[in-house]
């Protein structure tokens, strides 16, 4: 699917930007230059072709009330630039290229704007200018090897290159790069599993469905599932919805929504627990890897404010430890499932060992298990091999949940698949990556889930 040469030559591109900020940022400041240029030259090059009619069209429609909409229609995107500076333009006067910068990105769409404010970049726009590399790094974006037009580079390539620069940048800074994407062999996996059986939207005409993940990093669960969908039937369509708390991630992913014309308001800023923005909505699909043991102290406050309306808010069932989250993010994704007179909703979503294990009985997490258990919610849980997530070797699962179960072979049972050997050793680790589940790993697990049979690898028991 991804073209790995396309991906290590636009990598490498980057660390020889990162070489040039050497001795003005620290290496675990790079990627606060590196990243909103990266998507500012994404933009400059999807909006290359139509650049000169946007110009012209703007010159006749500048005082009118309707323009973006006008000028959005000739750039052909949800976005467009009115300055005359594009670039490669940039590189022309090498004494005024902070004042001409600043045109330039002035000239964009106030969508556009919006993002490039979640990178607080305009700081890093005076610090290069006043220590002189300003030029220097823009220029080489120029090069060939800086072409970012998606002809040349994919949404899905471009995913892959955000994510390996901020999981360099994170090491640099011993961050938690893990917490900002999971491996994509892992989320193909889970898509396998959240539309194994979903027969309307794999096979007929121009179904429309939606997808939910609250707590999105970069896009790249809602971007695979998408890209997923699209090689199993290409005119169906899943329209993606996120929260991120992240400013960087979150900017990252909406410019990459507005880019392949998914509405980039559907990606939502703010924290998931605390400033619920999709309150009262409901979705088809939730996937999602909500970070693992991460405490909510900071969140207490509303949380509990909102458990104590009980089943009218989202944690009617109990809270967990403050210590982790995790449970919370799993109550947060029941909660925005479609009933069934509706058509009903799946979950994948992705735990540590904790939520299995945790709390004695009576206890917050007990009592979620058993709502969980007693409503028939849980599908299956798979046991994943360990080292194949970046920022951690210990065991994690994804929970299946879905509230279609009755009338089905799954109603009131509970399927238990042990994938945990199912894996293949890399050959260079990234971080604690030690191991990937390749195509053929993950067609058996799906398999194994879909003919829900019991075999060395699958056991299935009674909800009691």
């Amino acid at each position: 699917m991804e073209n790995k040469k396309n991906i290590d030559q636009k990598a490498d591109l980057i660390w020889a930007i990162a070489d040039k900020l050497t001795g003005i940022y620290k290496p675990h400041e790079y990627g606060e230059v590196i990243l909103p240029i990266t998507v500012i030259r994404r933009f400059d090059c999807i909006l290359q072709e139509k650049k000169e009619a946007v110009l012209a069209k703007y010159e006749q429609v500048k005082a009118l009330p309707l323009k973006d909409a006008l000028l959005k229609n000739i750039s052909g995107y949800e976005f467009y630039n009115t300055s005359k500076y594009t670039f490669s333009k940039l590189m022309d006067d090498p004494d005024h290229i902070e004042e001409n910068f600043r045109d330039y990105l002035n000239g964009f769409s106030a969508n556009v704007q919006k993002i490039i404010e979640k990178f607080e970049f305009d700081k890093h726009i005076t610090r290069m200018a006043n220590k002189g590399i300003l030029y220097i790094v823009l220029k080489e974006f120029c090069s060939e090897r800086g072409n970012l037009h998606p002809n040349v580079i994919s949404n899905l390539e471009m995913g892959y290159i955000f994510e390996e620069i901020i999981r360099k940048f994170s090491e640099a800074h011993n961050e938690d790069a893990g917490q900002h994407y999971t491996p994509r062999e892992v989320i193909h996996l889970m898509v396998n599993i959240l539309f194994n059986d979903d027969n309307e939207l794999l096979s007929s005409n121009n179904v429309a469905k939606t997808i939910y993940d609250p707590a999105c990093g970069t896009g790249g669960m809602l971007s695979v599932a998408e890209e997923y969908l699209h090689t199993l039937n290409k005119s169906a369509k899943i329209i993606p919805f996120g929260q991120e708390l992240n400013d960087q991630t979150f900017a990252i992913c909406q410019s990459d929504m507005l880019i392949k014309g998914n509405d980039s308001e559907f990606i939502k800023d703010g924290n998931t627990l605390s400033e619920d923005q999709f309150e009262g909505k409901t979705f088809d699909y939730i996937i999602s890897n909500p970070p693992f043991g991460r405490e909510w102290k900071n969140e207490k406050d509303k949380v509990e404010k909102e458990a104590k309306l009980g089943f009218g808010g989202r944690f009617g069932p109990g809270l967990p430890a403050v210590s982790d989250g995790q449970m919370l993010f799993l109550l947060n994704a029941i909660s925005k499932m479609k009933n069934i007179k509706e058509g009903g909703s799946r979950i994948a979503i992705i735990h540590n060992g904790s939520p299995l294990f945790t709390g004695e009985a009576g206890s917050g997490p007990s009592e979620i298990r058993k709502y969980i258990l007693e409503n028939d919610f849980l599908e299956a849980i798979i046991a994943l091999p360990n080292d194949i997530f970046y920022n951690t070797g210990i065991a994690t699962y994804i929970w299946v949940l879905s509230n279609k179960k009755k009338g089905t072979k799954r109603e009131r049972k509970v399927q238990l698949i042990n994938a945990n050997e199912l894996y293949e050793k890399r050959r260079n680790s990234l971080g604690n990556k030690r191991n990937d589940i390749s195509d053929e790993q993950i067609a058996k697990i799906t398999q194994i889930y879909g003919n829900f049979e019991e075999n060395e690898l699958s056991k299935i028991f009674d909800t009691t």
